[in-house]
């Protein structure tokens, strides 16, 4: 066993993760690799890619293969995916890559906003499509799993590109999954919570990625990238093979909290005493 998984539960898969050579998309390919997948990861620095091919090469006793790749470029998407099945056929395709910042919306330059939209949905549906098509063309099966951001499911302020984009790829995932059904293939997403990594944590926190957890996370505590490594390896395993058009919240239950009302997120860490003076009438919480 690995981990819980059969540690073959990916053998014989061949998978392709964008953005595979950092953060989270690093995370996953190394579970893959670890299940016994065969991985190939594309990015646009091809020294990140080496170094991170090298690192698994070492871990895994395997070869990794690298496509240095600007997804944003159509042309280039496709010079790669036939790049890649010319050698194997391809299985899985992670749609990993993506940009995103901070920033008030009403201040967006139109490059700003291309900077985000050009990779998280053109580049995310150039990839789908010139794996999808290959899929159906050849008759083969296959599995396409996007990762999402909690936004695409309730909007976020400050970081309206990547929520509009994040949105659409939602909406792509359930619209192929019935339109590509027919042709053996899934499409699956993955809503995560706080997963930090250094170059998004940096990014996209209001301190630059230093401080406490997230009081806004019922579970108290930040998830590891293992876990969600984890639940990428089941969905595009046979094992979810039932499994389509769906996108899976992992949060530590952070999206249930903000739906509850005002002031829950304090009231979770009330002592016996703060609850004490509220059935008394009196503010719950000490000054």
């Amino acid at each position: 066993m690995a981990g819980g998984f059969e540690a073959d539960l990916l053998k014989g898969k061949r998978a392709l993760v964008t953005g595979g050579g950092t953060g989270l998309g690093k995370a996953i390919g190394a579970r893959f690799m670890e299940l016994g997948a065969d991985l190939v990861i594309c990015g646009r620095r091809r020294e990140v890619l080496q170094d991170t091919a090298q690192e698994f090469a070492q871990s895994f006793g395997r070869f990794v293969e690298i496509e240095q790749c600007d997804i944003r470029d159509a042309a280039a998407v496709e010079t790669m995916m036939e790049n890649i099945v010319a050698r194997k056929p391809l299985d899985i395709l992670v749609n990993n890559a993506a940009g995103n910042f901070l920033a008030q919306s009403h201040k967006l330059s139109s490059r700003a906003l291309d900077a985000v939209l050009n990779t998280c949905v053109h580049g995310t549906a150039y990839c789908t499509v010139a794996a999808g098509k290959r899929w159906i063309e050849s008759k083969q099966p296959g599995v396409i799993l996007s990762i999402l951001t909690l936004s695409a499911l309730h909007g976020a302020a400050f970081t309206l590109p990547s929520a509009m984009a994040k949105a659409g790829i939602d909406a792509m995932t359930k619209s192929l999954a019935v339109e590509w059904g027919p042709h053996g293939i899934r499409l699956v997403a993955v809503a995560p919570g706080n997963f930090p990594t250094q170059g998004a944590s940096a990014r996209l926190t209001p301190t630059g990625g230093a401080g406490d957890i997230d009081p806004g996370v019922p579970l108290r505590r930040d998830g590891e990238h293992r876990e969600l490594a984890d639940l990428c390896a089941f969905l595009v395993s046979d094992m979810a093979g039932y499994i389509t058009g769906e996108t899976i919240v992992i949060d530590g239950g952070k999206r249930w909290l903000a739906g509850s009302r005002a002031g829950v997120s304090q009231m979770l860490d009330w002592t016996d005493e703060d609850w004490a003076r509220q059935r008394a009438g009196q503010p719950g919480k000490k000054a």
